[in-house]
């Protein structure tokens, strides 16, 4: 069988996911195109543009199946490119864009996000099979698209979501290599904790900046390792949390956690084997592969309890979901000195069972996927 992929903004999680597809299906021939996750706007509005008229001798080769992530804009590649139409399709969502939080920042330029989120639905609607990471990014989608058609002024069809609702729910699998069963080593008290995530403002730097305000208030005994993603401009609450750190580190004696991304993948991932806690403080996250990254290698996960987390983590993983900085802040510096207390006297933190997320896990549910777009 021969398959045509199309990730129209290839970030870091959808590089992962198609990436992972390819070595559960070997003997599938994969052709793949490709857009860099940059420019936004003009990446998820102009990638058909792009793809009908630089690479229109890929597009039109002989393919068994048509795999593409919500960002294309797959209506409009169809009408540029009308052989395509025949091709069963399946489009992967990662994400949506109706629940993409805000920029706080009052100099940020505003994005309009209509225009992406009503791409997306067309999207979805001219496909054969829809599919969704996680059952949040589905209901999200369904809640925002439902709300956007209401403002429509009129002629909005009936039933238009309907399709969707019966979208499938599987997640980007995990690579079964990935997974480590060998129980922490307590080398000393110190609670090793990694924050593993873009350097932007979706990731919760203000809700960062409060933990890590609160760990040194109790004098708890701690070292952040600040990992993921930086770009060339980032909040000014990553600044005034290394700031905090290195006076700590400096009073305390403790050394100093990594800081930024590691280009080395077996380097980011020693850090999260060696570490206890992996943390996320998102305001956006539709499956949480950096949470579930860390949970597969040992470490104990701490996320809010809000977006997809309650969907695969216990209640002694979450803190509370709260406007309040102050409460969210306060809530996840009690588990994490919770946490402090059990690795001092020598007792295993949580470790939730993922194996749901398993390459080998999964691979069934894609095989079936294709086979009910195939049949059609």
């Amino acid at each position: 069988m021969k398959a045509l992929l199309l990730s129209a903004y290839d970030a870091q999680s959808h590089g992962v996911w198609r990436k992972n597809l390819k070595t559960m299906f070997p003997n599938i021939e994969w052709v793949e195109l490709l857009l860099p996750a940059r420019h936004f706007p003009w990446r998820v509005r102009g990638n058909s543009l792009s793809w009908a008229f630089n690479h229109r001798d890929v597009l039109t080769d002989n393919y068994d199946l048509l795999l593409s992530t919500s960002m294309t804009d797959l209506s409009a590649l169809r009408g540029f490119v009308p052989q395509i139409c025949s091709i069963p399709s399946i489009v992967y969502f990662h994400e949506n864009q109706f629940a993409y939080p805000s920029n706080p920042d009052p100099l940020a330029r505003p994005v309009n996000m209509v225009e992406p989120q009503i791409l997306s639905l067309y999207t979805a609607l001219c496909a054969d099979a829809v599919v969704f990471n996680s059952e949040y990014n589905r209901s999200s989608f369904l809640d925002g698209a439902t709300a956007l058609l209401k403002k429509l002024p009129d002629h909005v069809p009936e039933g238009l979501l309907r399709c969707i609702e019966q979208a499938s729910i599987i997640p980007v699998p995990l690579s079964d290599d990935l997974f480590d069963d060998a129980p922490k080593r307590h080398d000393s008290d110190i609670l090793e904790i990694v924050w593993n995530h873009r350097w932007e403002y979706d990731k919760g730097p203000q809700l960062l900046l409060a933990i890590v305000e609160q760990l040194i208030a109790r004098q708890l005994p701690f070292r952040l390792h600040l990992l993921g993603q930086r770009f060339r401009v980032a909040p000014a609450e990553f600044a005034q949390i290394q700031q905090l750190l290195d006076t700590y580190y400096a009073n305390t004696g403790i050394a100093a956690g990594r800081c930024g991304f590691l280009e080395q993948q077996e380097d980011y991932l020693q850090c999260l084997r060696d570490a206890d806690v992996v943390l996320s403080t998102a305001a956006h996250d539709f499956q949480g592969l950096s949470i579930l990254e860390g949970c597969a290698l040992g470490c104990a996960p701490l996320a809010p309890r809000r977006l997809v987390y309650p969907e695969y983590l216990s209640h002694e993983c979450l803190f509370a979901d709260s406007a309040d900085l102050q409460e969210s802040s306060n809530s996840a510096a009690n588990t994490l000195q919770h946490w402090t207390m059990l690795k001092r006297a020598g007792q295993t933190l949580p470790s939730p069972l993922l194996d749901q997320f398993r390459q080998s896990r999964l691979q069934g549910e894609y095989q079936r996927l294709f086979e009910s777009v195939l049949v059609k």
